[in-house]
């Protein structure tokens, strides 16, 4: 599945992988990563959607956004990028950073969204921890950039983590060091933009996460489902912050429930 790209309405970029037809599904990494992190779901779910990953600005093919870009700039990001793809309305999901736009597109655009997933969302860190994030996004600006720091945080030493370890230690080799220094700063500082609005999402509104996750916490995910009227978390047993990767079969058969469910009655 090789990257097609398209022009958007601000004279960006937008890089993207797509396969499969249907009703569309559209998903976004997070920060260092790029489209091909979300490989095991669109080749799950292309059998019966049109599935497509973007690139975040500043990683694989998009365009970064200016250096300092917050939230709300990716968020109106995604707005560009679904008009240039001429979709209207789709099923939404991101992962990690991908989860605080998809949360801000939910909350900002209601009528584009048919239900929305987070996958190791963060949410209202507490003061400490957003110190913390808040001062890695500085050494990174600075041209800091540690993979092994989030390696470490995000797998295991398990055979099925060493192999998807690999594939992410590629892809944050990768990454054009502005775009991931932005992005990253977007989401030290991100992480209650939009939870004050989770109450006004109708829509389908799912969390999943790993009960080792250190930062995207399974109380992180609780707390976004329950905020929300039709919210539901899934914490899945043994794994981190990569669940996509490591836990592909329970990630996509919850995607699967998830792109089923009743978007008009009550969540099952």
């Amino acid at each position: 599945m090789t990257s097609t790209t398209l022009p958007l309405s601000d004279g960006g970029i937008l890089s993207f992988r797509e396969a499969g037809r249907g009703a569309p599904v559209v998903l976004i990494h997070g920060v260092g990563l790029q489209s091909a992190a979300w490989g095991p779901q669109v080749e799950a779910l292309a059998g019966t959607h049109r599935v497509i990953a973007l690139d975040m600005p500043g990683h694989g093919g998009s365009s970064p956004l200016s250096e300092g870009a917050e939230l709300p700039e990716y968020v109106a990001w995604l707005a560009r990028a679904l008009v240039a793809l001429g979709l209207e309305k789709v099923s939404l999901a991101g992962h990690s950073m991908g989860a605080l736009i998809t949360l801000g597109f939910a909350a900002t655009h209601p009528e584009c969204v048919t239900r929305a997933a987070l996958l190791n969302p963060v949410y209202r860190r507490s003061a400490e921890a957003r110190a913390a994030v808040v001062a890695r996004a500085g050494e990174i600006r600075q041209g800091g950039i540690d993979p092994d720091t989030p390696l470490s945080r995000w797998f295991s030493d398990s055979p099925a983590d060493r192999t998807a370890r690999a594939d992410v230690a590629r892809w944050l080799a990768e990454v054009n060091p502005h775009g991931y220094a932005t992005a990253y700063g977007a989401f030290a500082r991100g992480d209650a933009t939009y939870a004050g609005r989770i109450g006004a999402i109708t829509c389908p509104f799912w969390t999943i996460t790993g009960d080792g996750d250190p930062n995207s916490t399974p109380g992180m995910a609780r707390a976004i489902a329950e905020a929300a009227p039709r919210g539901r978390a899934l914490v899945i047993a043994g794994h981190r912050h990569m669940v996509n990767l490591t836990a592909p079969d329970a990630v996509n058969a919850a995607l699967r429930d998830w792109l089923t469910c009743d978007t008009e009655g009550a969540t099952p």
